[in-house]
């Protein structure tokens, strides 16, 4: 008996090894399939090579039906019809590519791997691009509404650049008012229109600062990211914020007029869509004439005019409509306008006294955040939060040294009962503070509204002044922490080949001390984090009293790496002093479904309570 069962074992290998070798052989007989071999001493290696070899025998199969404008195409990566279609087909990576089945017909160190696909799939290829492609043009949409003129540019020059990596092009369209718009024409359209319709004016001139509103249709735009000419180069981008930025020019440079240039590239963020950035690599940038434009300084009764509307911007960054301002107690109004000249002199120490340790210790990492200017002469509203005086709001700018950004930031300053200032904090865009201090919800007074915006603006600080053991404070020590990202899982077929399947983010679920971990790192390799909060959706939950569930979207922004994307925070506000997150999760996409009850019908139920974790 037991020489049986040996032989039996011995025999199974070889026999599994037959089966294998008789499918690849079926596969490759079969006109109905494509196939690609590959051989190394690794199955990884092996594998490599036949998907390889695979994707050149799909841009042979596709490239006399494949519609090229050699025109468009840079030459660096190739410049006939043959070499572009292979490098297109290139950018459809693995994880992509769908149902790619993978028999392994032999193993290491000899190994042999067939990478097969069926003819009638490679359509399915194209059409999870479109669909990409889609959804960058309803993201731009949405942005264009809330005044987002930098993710709106970003989002429709980047579908513009996957629409070139299609198969037919002019046949991918857009549903507007009840008319499909062949998005080959309508996408440069929409990006000419939305250039041609921001307005940039000098308002004050003092020294070589120029201070500037930009305005989209008449408002102050929320955000935008532009270069300008500073009399010897052009500088690196620089994000106006509500309406509102100041740059500085060379000494001897004329300050009669200025030239811009607004950014709707955004080569720095293309790493989170690597597919797209093997796109841009091929295929030539589309030159926008409308994003270049000369701003004339004006007269001063221009200026004057342009200035009101600047002044007016910058006062609303530091008003919270809804909530109640209290009158400009004298104490504080002697701190922050000195802590305002101390920080145009750089005399930081010389306010000391105005601090807590801890308060002082955050300002003295804002203003070493990056360079920091003060604009103009700030408009100071004050609010009461229980027994605590808030102040808005400080507009400031921020450069660094060896990096291409630079930020607004309307800095707030918190003082305790005390009337010491015990936090330092950048506040929210406009457009986000509307979201929750114009929101009629039942039961949300003034103070719920006021606690909640500066538990937003305190997080956001946190991540820009690396302060880790503020945010080991306020996640709960079994907080669900949820870190996402797009893949396509392998999953068993029919046939016990292994298929790509539908694209879906896949989540690794932290424990608190993992991700605390993880952020120590991403705080040491990176010179500076900015995050800018929009398009609030907050839900109060049905129990646990001022518990929220909080999804905004959030663009991350560091000296390496950049992304959007949609941040969930169920947490816990009822000690105003001590918030508590109790999940953090994010995800690429807004989730019009988002339920603060946590129902088993919620979407972030299944998520949380029974998701695809890694």
């Amino acid at each position: 008996m037991k020489k049986l069962l040996l032989s039996l074992l011995l025999f199974a290998p070889l026999w599994a090894l037959a089966q294998t070798s008789d499918q690849a052989e079926t596969i490759k007989q079969d006109p109905n399939y494509l196939w690609g071999e590959g051989f190394g001493e690794t199955e990884t290696a092996a594998d490599k090579e036949a998907m390889a070899n695979l994707m050149s025998k799909i841009s042979v199969q596709i490239e006399s039906d494949f519609v090229i404008d050699e025109r468009e195409v840079n030459t660096a990566e190739g410049n006939d019809a043959q070499s572009t279609v292979q490098n297109v087909v290139r950018t459809y990576s693995r994880g992509t590519l769908k149902n790619t089945g993978s028999i392994i017909v032999t193993r290491a160190p000899k190994a042999c791997v067939i990478r097969y696909i069926k003819r009638s799939e490679l359509e399915r290829m194209f059409k999870d691009r479109e669909e990409n492609i889609l959804s960058y043009v309803h993201s731009a949409q949405n942005a264009e509404k809330a005044g987002r003129i930098d993710a709106a540019l970003r989002s429709y020059y980047w579908a513009s650049c996957l629409l070139k990596s299609m198969q037919h092009p002019s046949e991918v369209k857009y549903r507007v008012d009840g008319i499909n718009h062949p998005l080959t024409m309508w996408i440069p359209e929409q990006i000419r229109t939305i250039l041609s319709q921001i307005k940039a004016e000098v308002t004050k001139v003092e020294g070589q600062e120029v201070s500037l509103l930009f305005t989209y249709n008449g408002k102050p735009v929320t955000s935008l990211d532009f270069h300008y000419w500073d009399g010897q180069n052009y500088s690196n981008i620089y994000s106006a914020k509500d309406g509102v930025m100041q740059v500085e020019m060379r000494p001897g440079t004329s300050l009669d007029k200025l030239n811009l240039q607004y950014e709707y590239e955004f080569k720095g963020q293309m790493r989170q869509d690597p597919e797209l950035e093997q796109v841009m690599h091929i295929f030539k940038t589309v030159p926008y004439k409308e994003a270049t434009v000369t701003v004339m300084a004006g007269k001063k009764a221009e200026q004057k005019k342009a200035l009101a509307v600047y002044q007016e911007a910058v006062q609303n960054m530091s008003v919270a409509t809804h909530a109640v301002a209290v009158a400009e107690p004298k104490v504080h109004l002697k701190a922050v306008n000195m802590i305002v000249s101390a920080v145009k002199a750089k005399t930081y120490e010389a306010v000391k006294t105005y601090f807590t340790d801890e308060g002082f210790e955050m300002f003295d990492r804002l203003v070493h955040y990056g360079n920091a200017t003060v604009m103009g002469n700030p408009s100071l509203k004050f609010y009461q939060l229980g027994d605590r005086t808030i102040c808005r709001s400080v507009p400031m700018r921020f450069t660094f040294k060896n990096n291409n950004r630079a930020f607004v930031e309307d800095v707030t300053f918190t003082f305790n009962k005390d009337q010491k200032i015990e936090s330092v904090a950048f506040g929210l865009d406009k457009a986000a503070r509307d979201d929750i201090f114009n929101r009629d919800a039942s039961g949300w007074n003034d103070s719920v509204r006021m606690v909640i915006a500066t538990f937003l603006e305190n997080y956001k600080t946190a991540f820009a002044l690396k302060r880790l053991d503020y945010i080991r404070s306020i996640f709960d020590d079994d907080a669900i922490i949820i870190v996402g990202h797009v893949t396509k899982p392998a999953k068993k077929g029919g046939d016990g080949a292994k298929y790509v399947d539908n694209q879906l983010v896949k989540y690794t679920r932290q424990d608190k001390n993992t991700y605390l971990k993880n952020l120590e790192r991403s705080f040491k390799s990176n010179q500076f984090i900015n995050i800018r909060f929009s398009d609030n959706e907050v839900k109060k939950m049905g129990k646990g009293g001022d518990t929220f569930g909080i999804q905004i979207h959030q663009d991350y922004y560091s000296s390496n790496y950049g992304d959007t994307g949609y941040l969930f925070l169920m947490v816990d506000l009822n000690e105003v002093d001590q918030p508590c997150i109790k999940v953090r999760t994010w995800q690429p996409a807004r989730d019009p479904n988002i339920n603060g009850n946590f129902s088993k019908d919620d979407p972030y139920y299944g998520l949380i309570y029974g998701g695809n974790f890694d």
